[in-house]
């Protein structure tokens, strides 16, 4: 089979058309600050890739995912070789929906910077006495836009998601809104209680969703990957400070430490990235990765 181009090249995935269905491939590159950084992180696609199937295995008594299989004898011939075998996944078709939907569980990031200013994140009032990494009393959920590669998310208020989607779905904006909104709290109530028993706090995370081609609901993209969310251990979890993680918040934390790097990684940090991202894998799905 002649090379595939991919028909959409995101900043760590590519997608290819394989006519009723895509093909999700998620390379071992990572991004920060929105720039996609000049080493890759070997492996790590595949993680990502295993720990999304597990999720989605996870949640399907909440809500349908796209997710149909990632056995590459299940794909094309061009997909049967090394490179793509772990890391790519055979999805349904979806009309993705032009909201990132994100939930927040603990006050940390941009949220705590936020909160430290004006008692608010995204414009949701928190109660007061809070510090850096407290729980909050209940999820929140702020969704954004999504945005081009280079660009920055903009916040959107729930009545802003009711009218982005009524312009774009007449009659079902205020319906898709809350179907976006109830869905994310119950999926991260849901994942969160079960990574706490393994080991992990899920401080926040994202999701995205579309529409089948029968206007149904169904959750897309990745699910709570350490490229999607905060994960923290639980052991010597203390409110009142940042926290250790799981995710690629040791890679942002090197570069603002190191402005002139140029976006490139000493070997050290790639090495200590990957075991992060393999050990949360393993603690969350009770398997050992097999790269």
């Amino acid at each position: 089979m002649a090379d595939l181009k991919p028909m959409k090249e995101g900043k760590v995935r590519e997608v290819y058309d394989n006519g009723d269905s895509i093909i999700m491939v998620a390379t071992d590159r990572i991004s920060a600050f929105d720039v996609i950084l000049k080493n890759k992180i070997v492996n790590k696609g595949a993680i990502l890739t295993q720990m999304s199937k597990f999720w989605f295995d996870f949640t399907k008594d909440i809500i349908p995912n796209h997710m149909i299989s990632i056995d590459v004898k299940d794909m094309p011939e061009f997909f049967q070789k090394e490179e793509y075998d772990g890391n790519s996944m055979k999805c349904k078709k979806l009309e993705m929906l032009p909201v990132e939907c994100i939930v927040r569980g603990y006050i940390t990031g941009t949220g705590w910077a936020s909160y430290e200013k004006n008692g608010t994140v995204c414009g949701i009032k928190l109660p007061e006495g809070l510090v850096e990494s407290s729980q909050l009393p209940e999820p929140i959920y702020t969704p954004t836009t999504k945005a081009e590669i280079g660009d920055h998310d903009e916040h959107i208020t729930f009545e802003g998601t009711v009218e982005l989607l009524e312009k774009l779905y007449p009659g079902r904006g205020e319906e898709l809104a809350s179907a976006l909104r109830d869905n994310t709290i119950a999926i991260y109530k849901k994942c969160a209680e079960y990574a706490r028993s393994r080991g992990i706090i899920i401080a926040d995370t994202k999701f995205e969703f579309g529409l089948d081609e029968n206007g149904n609901l169904v959750l897309g993209d990745e699910v709570l990957t350490p490229d999607s969310s905060r994960f923290w251990p639980v052991e010597g979890y203390e409110p009142g400070k940042s926290q250790p993680s799981f995710d690629k918040q040791f890679v942002r934390d090197w570069l603002k430490a190191n402005p002139d790097s140029d976006y490139l990684l000493p070997d050290d940090v790639i090495e200590k990235t990957i075991d992060k991202y393999k050990e949360a894998f393993e603690l969350l799905t009770g398997e050992k990765f097999n790269g």
